[in-house]
């Protein structure tokens, strides 16, 4: 898969964020070469590509202990532009380390990073800091370790070591996180097409009839072409409570025709559809 000419390429940052260390995964890995333009939130992000024709994107998605990324699949299936969709992805493994302006960790009270990072590290900050550390949320984990410039010594961040690098803080301990084999899985985003590799997935969106044995009616498709359906997730639709979006994957490519007429007989039985790509599986 080539990206030739690409203007610029959008991301959750600021700096040294973990969805910047994945950019550059992607970018090395298809030979990107464009303008970084890093974004505050996940929605700005994904707004302004879908405003700016010739642009890429990356996201994170899925975190293997908090699940998926909602506001990622929320803004992505609602994009103006319908061609807008999965281009392919990269499971990054995520090390959590406290961050901090002085080297002393006993002179620790308060603690700021992104929602995600505070709950995959609740064992660390229950068990090895103060009782009632004060806990502040912030956009994400880079944003929470440059805050600490406004802040006085006993606040601390939770980061990446390129983190600390970038804002020049004390890495008071490594390694954080309570499962240590944390992983996100990112995703990059743009109106492109993307061939087949022998080990693609599809992910689609969709939502039925609020009725009995609607979902069932859809979920029966992939038995009847003996698709693999590795995912289903549900997300409320934001349009009428009770009512759902699904989420799945499954594996094959939009190009394979058994795909193909799979796709078709999944958005005749339903009542909203979106296509957000193929793309080649991360084992």
């Amino acid at each position: 898969m080539k990206f030739d000419n690409i203007d610029e390429i959008v991301y959750l940052g600021p700096a040294a964020s973990f969805t910047e260390m994945a950019k550059d995964l992607f970018c090395n890995k298809y030979n990107i070469v464009a303008y970084n333009r890093p974004m505050q939130t996940i929605r700005q992000a994904i707004e302004y590509l879908d405003s700016n024709p010739n642009m890429l994107g990356v996201l994170p998605v899925e975190n293997s202990i908090e699940g998926t990324v909602r506001e990622t699949l929320d803004n992505l299936m609602m994009t103006k532009n319908p061609n807008i969709r999965i281009l392919s992805e990269i499971a990054m493994p995520i090390r959590h380390c406290l961050l901090a302006r002085t080297t002393e960790i006993y002179s620790i009270e308060n603690i700021i990073s992104h929602p995600q990072a505070l709950a995959q590290c609740q064992g660390f900050i229950n068990h090895e800091l103060p009782r009632n550390i004060n806990i502040i949320e912030a956009a994400s984990t880079a944003e929470a370790a440059r805050s600490l410039q406004n802040y006085n010594l006993t606040y601390a961040a939770i980061g990446s070591k390129k983190t600390a690098d970038t804002y020049y803080l004390n890495v008071l301990k490594e390694n954080i996180n309570d499962d240590k084999s944390n992983q996100t899985r990112f995703i990059l985003i743009g109106d492109f097409e993307t061939e087949e590799t022998g080990k693609d997935k599809t992910t689609l969106a969709f939502s039925t009839k609020n009725k009995p044995g609607a979902l069932l009616d859809v979920l029966q498709v992939f038995m009847d072409y003996n698709i693999n359906l590795s995912h289903i997730s549900s997300r409320p639709s934001k349009e009428k409570f009770g009512e759902y979006i699904f989420i799945v994957n499954f594996d094959g490519h939009m190009r394979d025709k058994k795909i193909m007429k799979t796709i078709q007989a999944v958005k005749e039985r339903a009542i909203f559809f979106r296509f957000l790509g193929s793309y080649e599986r991360e084992d």
